[in-house]
């Protein structure tokens, strides 16, 4: 989705020019309003002041309509009598960018709790400035642990007993720490290794507070600039966010997880223990492992990136494509490489809280699409587009998924030529703010989810240095898989019919087939009027150098 910043939005004569920037301004929105802040200092919170809380509540809004307004009059008077097309405008359009996103980056980082969460979330859209990206991708590793007495009480009240009765061993200092829970490493009575997941105090008490105040700002957003339209974004990041307050689901969602993958050695789900799981205490099984994109532990371990990134893309590509239930969250704090075993590694698949059942008619269509993106068949990908509901903007899901147009002559993964990169600017060049906003809004909630797991998978696939040529034929060999898989009738269908894993290897293998065939053929293209060119400069040459010749013995 890196071409959506290149959209140019034209101002308009009831509003600033800085209408370019009201992604910008959906962000803070976002961010500064979604979020649940934890009163979690180094007093107790065990029986929460009730005025305290409508206090820390008050200063919380406060930070976030103040973050709003300083935001909207930056843009404001920063852009105003300057031309849109000049180059002093994107300089300062740049400037601007930066100052607010370090606003919202502090806004978070004061807040904390949710509003951590929602600058995570917003790091990992495609479509926002990357000024916004890159300083909100900092909260990833910015959490702050809880006070552990807190943390005690969470755990005593939800599991009924002390620590002592049902852990030989409990570390006080966490291992890992979110914007949501923190997890403690621990030792069972009958001396099982476990992870234990606990969420903060007090995150469910705020949340309709909080959820209240993002719609409020969202709409006020609105009112202020009616292009936009980002609505869907704050009703998705309000929807995954509740998910996650369940670890109830979560455990239920890994249960899941684990077995659509039961059969895969290469991947290894946490085992949980019910006994000790509540809806805000969650205990699994501890597994060992490095964060999936550190190159360097790969090394040491004498691991593959190519390898690694090649069953990473293939695991969520079938969770996608064939399963039709995906995690929604895999960033790579959440996928651990755990070394050895038969196969030299397995993946580690940590954190389902945000996982999301795709509708069967929807995973169908996407299996189509992109056998059609691979097949560059326009056609199809116009008329799948249409029942997307995105209809004319179809013409954009190639260069969105594959890095090339539908006109393409480059070969899978290889990008676009000069030529065609200079095409779409100019088609991009006529799209207006309002053409953005409506085709992401028009786009199914599904497709979004998607969108935004892709995107992580491939950030992770470029830190692994592995070729976009590896993602893409992994993506279209599980989506001719998904066609022939029926999620709800056939649950083992892909393990246990021979048959049909046969039917659909030759389904792949002809898919393969035509796309060597078509860019075999290209390449011929390209070596004829190569040759052709060659041999038109070298009779040139030899043209001119018999006039040379003949000039010479005149004279």
């Amino acid at each position: 989705m890196e071409i959506l910043r290149k959209f140019k939005f034209p101002a308009r004569s009831k509003s600033p020019l800085f209408v370019f920037t009201i992604a910008g301004v959906a962000i803070t929105a976002v961010t500064s309003s979604s979020a649940v802040s934890v009163f979690r200092d180094s007093t107790s919170i065990h029986n929460p002041n009730k005025i305290a809380t409508a206090v820390e509540g008050v200063v919380r809004s406060s930070r976030a309509i103040y973050a709003i307004t300083v935001t909207v009059a930056d843009y404001k008077y920063s852009l105003r009598r300057v031309t849109a097309d000049s180059d002093e405008y994107l300089q300062r359009l740049t400037e601007v960018h930066s100052r607010s996103a370090k606003r919202i980056l502090k806004l978070c980082e004061s807040n904390k709790g949710f509003y951590v969460k929602a600058g995570q979330f917003v790091a990992t859209l495609k479509l926002v400035p990357k000024e916004y990206s890159s300083a909100l991708s900092s909260l990833q590793d910015q959490a702050v642990p809880c006070n552990f007495q807190d943390i005690k009480h969470v755990l005593t009240s939800n599991l009924g007993l002390n620590l002592s009765e049902i852990f030989l061993s409990f570390d006080e200092e966490p291992i890992a720490a979110a914007s949501i829970a923190q997890v403690h490493h621990a030792i069972l009575k009958d001396y099982q290794e476990v992870a234990v997941k606990v969420q903060y105090p007090g995150l469910k008490q705020n949340m309709k507070l909080d959820t209240m105040i993002m719609s409020f700002l969202s709409k006020s957003v609105v009112k202020i600039f009616p292009e936009y339209r980002f609505d869907w974004l704050v009703h998705e990041f309000v929807k995954s966010i509740s998910q996650e307050l369940d670890f109830i689901q979560e455990a239920k969602n890994s249960e899941r997880i684990a077995t659509n993958f039961k059969h895969n050695k290469m991947i290894t789900v946490p085992t949980v223990f019910w006994e000790f799981t509540t809806a805000q205490v969650l205990t699994m099984q501890f597994c060992k492992g490095f964060k999936v994109d550190d190159v360097e532990a790969l090394k040491r371990t004498n691991l593959s990136p190519g390898k690694v990134a090649k069953v990473l893309v293939e695991v969520f590509a079938e969770m996608i494509f064939v399963h039709g239930f995906i995690h929604g969250d895999p960033h790579p704090g959440n996928i651990l490489v755990s070394p050895g075993g038969k196969n030299g590694f397995s993946l580690v698949l940590l954190d389902h809280g945000n996982c999301k059942t795709l509708d069967e008619g929807f995973r169908q269509d996407f299996c189509r699409l992109w056998e059609a993106l691979i097949l560059l068949d326009s056609t199809k990908i116009q008329e799948l587009g249409t029942r997307f509901g995105v209809g004319q903007y179809a013409k954009f899901f190639p260069v969105l998924f594959t890095g090339r147009t539908s006109e393409s002559k480059s070969g899978l993964g290889k990008g676009m030529s000069i030529q065609e990169r200079q095409k779409l600017k100019q088609e991009l060049k006529l799209l207006r703010l309002e053409d953005v906003t409506t085709f992401m809004g028009s786009l199914p909630p599904d497709f979004l989810t998607v969108l935004r797991t892709d995107g992580l998978i491939r950030s992770i696939t470029l830190k692994l240095s592995a070729p976009q040529r590896v993602r893409l034929l992994a993506y279209a060999k599980y989506a001719v898989y998904g066609l022939g898989y029926n999620t709800t009738s056939e649950p083992d269908f892909v393990e246990k019919s021979m048959i049909s894993k046969s039917v659909m290897l030759v389904s792949y293998i002809r898919l393969r087939l035509i796309l060597e065939l078509m860019e075999l053929f290209q390449g011929v293209k390209k070596l004829k009027h190569t040759i052709c060119t060659f041999y038109g400069r070298v009779v040139d040459g030899i043209t001119r150098s018999v006039k040379v010749s003949s000039v010479a013995s005149i004279v």
